[in-house]
């Protein structure tokens, strides 16, 4: 017979995942303000092993629309930037031999639209992902009213398991708000 609270517990685990996901994904995508979080998934070629941007220079932000990546071997400048050039950031990188420099122009309305249609593909996944997680569940738990489980407990589990569902859809909806805004303000 099936454990309701620990099957509920990774139910409630998995969900808590795909609104992580949300949220790391939402971060990446440049919404016209400097963020250092869109440099997360570049990686540079460091004496001969491939490593987060982050481990090889200081990255920070000086102002709303720059930032600055500070080698710490200035011999990897050049490597830095062949590693934002072939990311999918999308901006040119200026360097002046000890500091590059990523302007972050700010986004016509037709881009911050497309912005939005993007960050909504993302979400859309990750709420894909929650209702699937609520499917294998009340699956799991029909299969256990076969296994010895009274249909009293299935029904207050798939209840529970409703509550957590609609937790966070709220939840990634809420992200999603947030995001479209940020994009759509000017």
């Amino acid at each position: 017979m099936i454990d309701v609270k620990e099957t509920l517990a990774s139910a409630e685990e998995r969900m808590e995942m795909a609104a992580m996901f949300l949220e790391e994904s939402l971060n990446r995508v440049r919404a016209g303000r400097a963020n250092v979080a869109i440099l997360d998934g570049v990686r540079v070629n460091s004496y001969g092993s491939m490593v987060p941007l982050n481990q090889v220079a200081n990255v920070s932000c000086p102002d709303a629309r720059t930032i600055a990546i500070s080698p710490w071997d200035k011999k990897t400048i050049r490597d830095i930037e062949k590693a934002i050039m072939d990311s999918d950031v999308g901006i040119t990188p200026e360097n002046n031999g000890e500091l590059i420099r990523l302007s972050i122009p700010q986004p016509t309305e037709e881009r911050r639209k497309e912005l939005v249609k993007q960050c909504n593909k993302i979400g859309e996944k990750a709420k894909v992902e929650v209702r699937s997680v609520r499917g294998e569940i009340k699956d799991k738990l029909k299969k256990a009213i076969k296994d010895g489980l009274s249909e009293d407990n299935e029904k207050d589990a798939e209840l529970e398991l409703q509550k957590v569902h609609d937790k966070y859809i709220k939840k990634l909806d809420e992200l999603m708000d947030a995001k479209n805004k940020e994009i759509m303000t000017v």
